[in-house]
């Protein structure tokens, strides 16, 4: 079948300007490729553009190794930003929970069912609280306490995980814990689940704060970690409505519901090579 076909996807950011969609194209054309998707945006604001291009492997005229400097010749005088992914290359993913299991659950669930192509082999957790879920699906499950003293040998630790699994994602699942500029500088694909609809009440119990406020929707947001608390660029948000007969538990009954439909996506949309930073915002081309 022609959808199981490899095929090459090229993620591009660069300053706008006149034909740069014949540029890319042709590279691709020239080269026997047959596009089967093309999405693009202009960002006027910022006088951006950015596209995502993919094409069918079979029949292209260039070996793998050599897509990247030839297009490469063509990226540099645009001053462009781009990458390159194959869609046989499977990712590799570590989950990072706390105690909370709903998140971890819906994603190895999804991942049994195969909606998420990814290996997983790794679990970590500053608790020991769901070890029997990883020892259900087969996955190594390291349990690295962390307090105040121990943080930086723990997260030297977690490097070193990160680098014997060869881990290409970290998925923060309810991960109670504030990543230091360590983990975020040497590992800058992180994404993470936020309770709430960002900006609005972030930080910790938003859902007190939302109850307190009167709020008539909740809502859940998936975003790259990066130094700045809570600020990374958003690749998926979704809200519910509530309302003034819903208690603090029925706010958190319905947020957790959103938090996993909600990661579940920004995880599915990530590894499909359908996100591209710029700045700290998102094209996200679904």
């Amino acid at each position: 079948m022609i959808m199981n076909l490899p095929t090459a996807t090229l993620l591009v950011s660069c300053p706008d300007q006149k034909g740069l969609v014949a540029k890319i194209a042709n590279f691709i054309y020239s080269n026997g490729g047959n596009i089967i998707h093309a999405d693009q945006h202009t960002d006027f604001s910022a006088n951006i553009f950015l596209t995502r291009i993919e094409w069918q492997l079979e029949g292209f005229n260039l070996p793998r190794e050599v897509i990247s400097p030839a297009f490469s010749a063509i990226a540099k005088p645009l001053n462009a930003n781009w990458q390159l992914r194959f869609s046989d290359t499977i990712p590799r993913l570590s989950i990072w929970v706390t105690k909370q299991d709903h998140c971890l659950l819906d994603l190895l669930w999804r991942w049994q069912a195969k909606e998420i192509i990814a290996e997983i082999p790794l679990i970590i957790s500053n608790h020991a609280n769901l070890k029997p879920i990883a020892d259900q699906f087969g996955i190594n499950f390291y349990h690295l306490p962390m307090t105040a003293e121990n943080k930086l040998e723990q997260e030297n630790q977690q490097l070193e995980l990160l680098k014997k699994y060869q881990i290409d994602l970290v998925v923060l699942a309810k991960y109670m814990q504030i990543l230091t500029p360590k983990i975020v500088d040497n590992f800058s694909q992180i994404i993470n689940i936020h309770h709430s609809f960002l900006p609005a009440f972030a930080g910790a119990n938003p859902y007190q704060r939302a109850h307190e406020r009167g709020v008539k929707i909740i809502g859940a947001t998936a975003h790259y970690v990066t130094a700045d608390l809570d600020e990374g660029p958003i690749i998926e948000q979704d809200v519910v409505r509530v309302s003034h007969r819903d208690t603090v538990a029925d706010l958190i009954r319905k947020g957790k519901d959103l938090e996993r439909l909600v990661l579940a996506r920004a995880v599915r949309l990530h590894i499909q090579n359908r996100v591209l930073v710029y700045g700290n915002r998102t094209v996200v081309f679904a």
